[in-house]
């Protein structure tokens, strides 16, 4: 039986069921919050980053969900450390390079005043003489610690990272998966209309 599960990943937890590391600090992981078996996640959230993911039991889903040729929107709040005035946020809309590749055009604006989100378990660690400010970037590409890159390469760290939103566009068709009615550590199954447009997906 198909199925896809949206989660709102708390900071902290690893992207996956099992912690394979030599630690001796026991970490959290998926396992600890979804008790659905054989469903795996769709694409990656790093340890430090919080936010919406996508679990399923379908290969076909996960291909299409993950890979970056099928760029379906990806969307960020972001708290960066000091204020990125509108030529340092161009540099991320037009594509930054970052290592040996060149990123995406980008949708990023500033927030105008901090999002309303749960607080962060540990919270960041504010410096009193660097201010802080949001931005909300959206990408369709999601590579490795991407977005922390590429605030970090045009000089504003990243301080807190969530995903709030993931797009897919079926034909004419758009549906937007969001965080809204889910409190960190919580999960819930895909709406009928969800599941349909998934299902589409994968034909």
């Amino acid at each position: 039986m198909f199925r896809c599960l949206l989660f709102y990943k708390p900071y902290g937890v690893l992207c996956q069921f099992t912690d394979n590391s030599d630690e001796t600090v026991t970490r959290q992981t998926l396992k600890d919050y979804i008790p659905i078996p054989a469903v795996y996640p769709v694409g990656r959230l790093d340890r430090d980053s919080e936010g919406l993911l996508l679990l399923t039991n379908s290969g076909r889903l996960q291909h299409r969900l993950s890979h970056r040729k099928f760029a379906h929107p990806r969307t960020y709040l972001v708290q960066v450390e000091r204020i990125p005035d509108e030529t340092a946020l161009d540099r991320l809309r037009e594509g930054i390079t970052i290592q040996d590749y060149r990123t995406c055009k980008a949708i990023v604006r500033r927030l105008p005043e901090e999002p309303d989100l749960p607080p962060r378990d540990p919270p960041i660690r504010y410096r009193k003489n660097v201010p802080t400010c949001w931005l909300e970037i959206t990408l369709t590409e999601g590579r490795n610690r991407q977005v922390r890159r590429m605030t970090a390469a045009i000089g504003f760290p990243t301080l807190r990272l969530v995903r709030v939103a993931i797009e897919i566009q079926q034909g004419r068709e758009k549906v937007r998966f969001h965080l809204d009615g889910l409190a960190p550590g919580e999960w819930r199954e895909v709406t009928t209309a969800e599941r349909k447009a998934l299902e589409q997906l994968c034909r």
